[in-house]
This record gives structure tokens, C-alpha cells and sequence, in this order.
């Protein structure tokens, strides 16, 4: 709620997960769209351009920079005129912006697909003119004793070259994973199961090859472990803290002020995932829809360098993953509005359908980009453990959601028929709970 304090009527048509807001209405300039604003600074811009700017004679210079040019104007659109997504800190603005950035990395996907190969390869040097060449994976594997008795010098040289720069990167990205979701047992599932994909996929990428205490030592418990139980702990924290906003200049103390002004990038409310798999079969699949996506994207990560040509140490690769932390958040708050209340968000949010549309298309440039690494026989008995696995989920999906929901159906038709009969009886029924039973019909 934008308003000051929330009406009867809000209050119960908020859901029970959903905390209680409290806004004295406060409008400043900050809030405001200024949409002529951008409008007039951008045509300044553009005159000075056009008038006052002698355009180089360098054809690819011209080109780098109308292409720029026009993602620059494209986004001064979306951030003033874009429609608002469920977030609103730190500023409604900020989330546009991240939506057109969406889209424009959308069609920058697109443009790579529809490139041969070599031509798709050869064009990210017109972004840095390092890439474009083949690279050498890093293999992880190796030596895996944790104590060497041969390194008289350092016995334990194979832990503390591992403790490189992708340690904090994994604690960090499960914390930040752990608020997108809000579900222990969903992130320790992602986190498992992307071990196991690296077991199943490390005869495609060298990369994958890892030790076994490196899986599930370092990862999983020690980096990934860590950053989900801290994000837990953040989440607790803001399902607890009160959701009571005032303008900055009707706070009195300059203590006060300066707290409005932190808290300002924290959310303006809060809503406690309750994601309920075994619930219902449409939550069931969306939980199963949502796991597959995330080890996608997690896959696309490694397999996208791997056929585009890119070092790990890359700022592409780097600017991807901070792309996914800001349109994360939003496109799993959307997915959880559209699962758990299909009345009132009646179509899957901008942000979502996306990302998931982005997620889809990394993928398809990895499969024509380099089918053969894709198509690389999976060994046998790996094979047999995942067909194992999917048999299970599917059993499993057919006898709740089929034998034992049809079950629960018979069970409780009696007891409902039992209580029409016993409210037919002329003296011993009840008539409270006789009129509670048929205002339901």
C-alpha cells in the first residue's frame, strides 16, 4: 500500500504471508516520474549531436556508437514510461531500468542466434577485441588429496588452490539466491542437484571435473551452505522488522534522517514465500518448472563462455551474473504471485517471462554454437541414475496428485454426507453449525 496506513479493506484482502505496511503518503520530487524532464535533456542531447558535433568518417566507430545511441534512448523510455513490477525500492526506476536492460540483452541473444558460428564468435571483438579466440578450460580435478605428504613445503597446496576467487563468488550468489527464492529446502535442492549435474556433465566441460571435497565440502556445505543459512537469517530478520515508512522531512533528528535514508534500500514490504509443493499439482510442477530453469541458467553460465570464446575472469561473464542478482528477485516475486494467486495476477509478470525467455535462448546458442560437446554421449550408468530419478518424480507425481488425491476425494464426501443427514433430524441438531453448513452451498 502507497497510502497513509492501511484501510479495513486492504488489510483484508492482503494475504496472511503478506506483512502489514504502514505509509504517511509522503509525494516528493524523488517519487515523481519527470517524464518531461528526460524528455528535454534527451532532445538537448540529440541536437547537440546532430548541430554542434561532427560525426567522424569511421564507419565502425559510427555504427558501435548509434547502436549505443539507441539503447541509451531506448532506455530513457522504459524508465519514465515502462509499466511498475512488484518492487519499489529503492526506486520504482530502478527496477524499469532493469527491465529494459532485459529486453535489450533479450534481443542481443536473438541477433547472436541467427549468426554462423564463426561470425557469432568473431563479433564479440567488436565488444572486446581480446575475445573472439579459443581459450583452454582449467581442469579442477587433478591431485585431489587433501594432504600431500610429497609437498614437504605446504602438504595442503591443493585446498588453497582451490581458494580462488570463486569461493566468495559462491557464498555471495547463494545468499543473494537464498533471498530470491525464501525457501531452505528449494536452495539446498539447487545446490545439490547442480553437483550432481557437474558429476554427470564433466565429460563436456573440463571445468566440471572437480575433487569430491571440493563438491561437497567447499560447495556445497562450506560456500553454498553458509550462504544460504546466512540468507535465512536475513530473511527472518525481514519478516520481523516493522514496515512503518515516513517522509524524510517529517523525521525530526538528523539520526532519524539518516536511517530513513539506509532503509530506503530495503524492501518496502515483505511477503513470506509459501511455495507448498505437495499441495496441489499446479504448485508441484511450478516448483519442478522453477528448479529446472535455475540449473539451466546455472549451466548456461558455464556453457555459454565455453562456445562464445570467454575467459572465466571476464567482465561479460561477471556482468551477466549481476544481471540475473537485479532481475532475479523480481521475476521469482512474480512467479510466486502468478502460482499462488491466479485470481488476481491473472498473466506471468514482464520480468519473469523474460528471464525465462532469456534462460531458453542462452541455451539454443549453446546447442548450435557447439553440438557436438552437447551431443557427447552421457556415460551409461550416470544415464541409468537419472532415468532412475525422473521415474521417481513421475511415480511419485501420480500417486499424490492422482491415486491418493482421488482417495482424499471418496473420503471426505461421507463425512459431509453423514452431517446433512444428522441436520435433517428435528430435535438434536445443531442450528449453528446446521446454518454454517448449508451457507456454504
Amino acid at each position: 500500500s502507497h497510502s497513509g496506513g492501511m484501510s479495513r479493506e486492504s488489510l483484508s484482502s492482503r494475504r496472511n504471508t503478506e506483512c502489514e505496511v504502514f505509509d504517511d503518503g509522503t509525494n516528493t520530487f524523488f517519487w515523481r516520474a519527470h517524464t518531461v524532464t528526460v524528455l528535454f535533456i534527451l532532445t538537448c542531447a540529440l541536437v547537440y549531436v546532430t548541430l554542434l558535433e561532427e560525426t567522424p568518417q569511421d564507419t565502425a566507430y559510427n555504427t558501435k556508437r548509434g547502436i549505443v545511441a539507441s539503447i541509451l534512448v531506448f532506455l530513457c523510455f522504459g524508465v519514465t514510461q515502462a509499466k511498475d513490477g512488484p518492487f519499489t525500492r529503492p526506486h520504482p526506476a530502478y527496477w524499469r531500468f532493469w527491465l529494459c536492460v532485459t529486453v535489450v540483452y533479450e534481443l542481443f541473444l536473438i541477433f547472436i542466434l541467427f549468426q554462423t558460428v564463426h561470425d557469432g564468435r568473431q563479433f564479440m571483438k567488436y565488444i572486446d577485441p581480446k575475445l573472439g579466440v579459443p581459450l583452454p578450460e582449467r581442469d579442477y580435478g587433478g591431485n585431489c588429496l587433501i594432504y600431500d605428504p610429497g609437498n614437504t613445503s605446504d602438504p595442503f597446496h591443493n585446498i588453497w588452490d582451490k581458494m580462488d576467487g570463486f569461493v566468495p563468488a559462491h557464498f555471495l550468489g547463494w545468499y543473494i539466491k537464498t533471498l530470491m527464492i525464501r525457501d531452505w529446502w528449494m536452495c539446498m535442492i539447487i545446490s545439490v542437484m547442480f553437483e550432481f549435474l557437474e558429476y554427470s556433465l564433466e565429460h563436456q566441460l573440463p571445468n566440471f571435473s572437480e575433487c569430491w571435497w571440493d563438491h561437497w565440502i567447499m560447495d556445497v556445505l562450506v560456500c553454498n551452505g553458509l550462504g544460504i543459512y546466512c540468507g535465512m537469517k536475513t530473511l527472518g530478520w525481514l519478516s520481523m522488522k516493522p514496515y512503518q515508512w515516513q517522509g524524510l522531512w517529517n523525521i525530526p533528528t538528523y539520526k532519524g534522517k539518516i536511517k530513513r535514508i539506509a532503509f530506503q534500500f530495503t524492501p518496502y514490504s515483505w511477503v513470506k514465500f509459501e511455495w507448498k509443493p505437495a499441495s496441489n499439482l499446479r504448485r508441484w510442477l511450478a516448483v519442478l518448472g522453477i528448479i529446472f530453469m535455475f540449473l539451466l541458467a546455472e549451466l548456461n553460465t558455464f556453457y555459454l563462455k565455453f562456445v562464445l570464446w570467454m575467459p572465466p575472469e571476464h567482465y561479460l561473464v561477471l556482468l551477466r551474473l549481476v544481471f540475473f542478482v537485479n532481475v532475479g528477485g523480481v521475476a521469482m516475486r512474480e512467479i510466486y504471485d502468478f502460482m499462488d494467486d491466479p485470481k488476481f495476477h491473472k498473466k506471468l509478470g514482464q520480468q519473469a517471462w523474460l528471464v525465462a525467455a532469456i534462460t531458453v535462448t542462452e541455451f539454443l546458442i549453446v546447442v548450435k554454437y557447439d553440438p557436438n560437446t552437447i551431443m557427447l554421449p552421457i556415460p551409461f550408468f550416470i544415464m541409468q541414475c537419472w532415468i532412475l530419478g525422473i521415474l521417481l518424480i513421475l511415480t511419485w507425481t501420480l500417486w499424490r496428485f492422482f491415486i491418493r488425491g482421488a482417495e482424499n476425494k471418496g473420503n471426505t464426501a461421507l463425512p459431509q454426507t453423514q452431517k446433512w443427514l444428522w441436520c435433517l433430524k428435528p430435535f438434536d441438531r445443531n442450528h449453528i453449525e446446521c446454518s454454517a453448513l448449508t451457507s456454504q452451498y
